[in-house]
């Protein structure tokens, strides 16, 4: 059913990058979920992920293949020169005959009965499988949360250039409205400079802001893996998700953080280090293998026609079995290992404790955000109120200019401080789901 799911996923990915490719010049308007569909399907560190999987697959086939027969063949021939000669007691003679030639056709089975180190080797290229596997959900996990991250850094950006260029707009008409004015008398060259600046600090704004709204949507493309040539952009603004802004509980369990990726490769890391040291106490095993030999062999050849030698054939088996008495080294790996064992467990300990915090951390910081998008929303209807108020005033000649830009510099100011808590929840929000190991987007 995953693979299922995982292949719908993928066709529904390359269905829209085919269709982005062929609009490449026109604008894609992105949601979310897309953005990261996009980037499981297309990011390299994904697919490298994926390809280690396929790497420890071949390892586990490697392991249990160390069970099965070994078959070897050789073929030799042996020219004597000048043969050996033995003296016993005065009697001498050949071992062997001078200028002949011996060969030999051998052929060797074996077969392993009980090796218990190339079991635990199995057992542990399982578990190495596993902790692929839960690297790989790792870097699914890092993956989205950096998208989804970047998708609300270029919506902030993307809000704030909106914000900016309405500022802008304002300012440049109240300059256009001042400047008539003044060149008919009403009003001072001092409101007149007074608008212009204000309207020239709004046009360097608005160009700081489109920068940064550039470089966000960079960012987002690069890590969706998609051209950089692509124009991309949000159908959406950070005020829509006003409405899903949830105080979250501030009760943390320990069973919160266990599906947090770092934590289970830790878990894993410890279980693999107890099977190698499984491992090295087969060391202190015997080990039992069944050798089978059979041979042809031809003697004192006075010529090289292999196939007018006259062959003998012989056969035997062997049953050996290996008994380690002392190696000083086992010893020292076994202490070695333990002494690892208890590294892990310091460390999974700190690393728990360090979750722990960072989870309480992220959930406050969701709780101040939730209060401060309240303040600031109100924040802003009173800044917006403030500056028809000011308008007015100007209008009627009751106000001053200086209290005309200020009050729009505070409503702009109120407008992106609201957009900006907002988007604090979304992040905090965002890193609290990936420290708890939540693959749902």
């Amino acid at each position: 059913m995953k693979e299922m799911k995982r292949g719908k996923k993928l066709f529904f990915c390359g269905v829209l990058l085919m269709a982005f490719t062929s609009v490449s010049a026109q604008e894609m308007k992105l949601t979310l979920h897309q953005a990261i569909e996009i980037a499981l399907a297309e990011n390299p560190t994904i697919k490298v992920a994926d390809k280690e999987i396929a790497l420890k697959k071949i390892a586990d086939t490697e392991a249990w293949q160390a069970l099965l027969p070994e078959a070897n063949a050789t073929a030799t021939i042996q020219h004597t020169l000048l043969a050996a000669e033995m003296n016993l007691g005065g009697n001498k003679f050949k071992m062997g005959r001078d200028n002949t030639n011996t060969a030999a056709l051998a052929g060797t089975l074996s077969i392993p009965l009980f090796a218990p180190a190339v079991y635990q080797n199995m057992r542990l290229t399982k578990e190495d499988i596993a902790l692929a596997q839960e690297k790989a959900r790792g870097s699914r996990l890092d993956l989205i949360n950096q998208v989804t991250k970047a998708f609300y850094q270029m919506l902030l950006a993307q809000d704030s250039y909106k914000v900016m260029q309405a500022s802008y707009n304002t300012s440049k008409e109240n300059y256009d409205v001042v400047k008539a004015k003044f060149d008919v008398g009403k009003v001072s060259e001092y409101d007149k400079i007074s608008a212009e600046v204000q309207m020239r600090s709004m046009s360097s704004s608005l160009v700081s802001t489109e920068t940064g709204l550039t470089l966000a949507e960079l960012q987002l493309k690069v890590l969706m893996g998609i051209d950089p040539t692509v124009k991309v952009s949000i159908d959406d603004q950070l005020e829509n998700y006003e409405s899903d802004l949830r105080l979250p509980s501030l009760d943390t369990t320990e069973g919160e953080i266990e599906s947090n990726s770092s934590l289970r490769q830790i878990d894993m890391n410890r279980s693999m280090m107890e099977r190698a040291l499984k491992i090295q106490r087969t060391n202190f095993m015997p080990t039992v293998a069944f050798v089978l030999t059979g041979q042809y062999q031809s003697l004192y050849n006075s010529n090289w026609s292999v196939w007018d030698y006259s062959w003998s054939p012989s056969a035997s088996f062997t049953i050996s079995v290996n008994i380690p008495l002392f190696r000083a080294s086992n010893w020292t790996k076994l202490k070695t290992t333990k002494l690892q064992l208890l590294q892990l467990d310091d460390n999974r300990l700190n690393t728990q404790r360090q979750l722990t915090m960072a989870v309480e951390s992220y959930k406050q910081n969701m709780a101040a955000s939730i209060a401060q998008t309240e303040s600031n929303k109100e924040a802003v209807r009173q800044a917006d109120k403030a500056v028809s108020i000011a308008a007015k005033r100007y209008e009627v000649g009751r106000g001053t200019i200086l209290e005309l830009n200020q009050s729009e510099v505070a409503l702009t100011s109120a407008q992106l401080t609201y957009n900006q808590s907002i988007y604090d929840y979304l992040i905090a929000k965002a890193n609290l789901n990936y420290t708890l190991g939540r693959e749902d987007y």
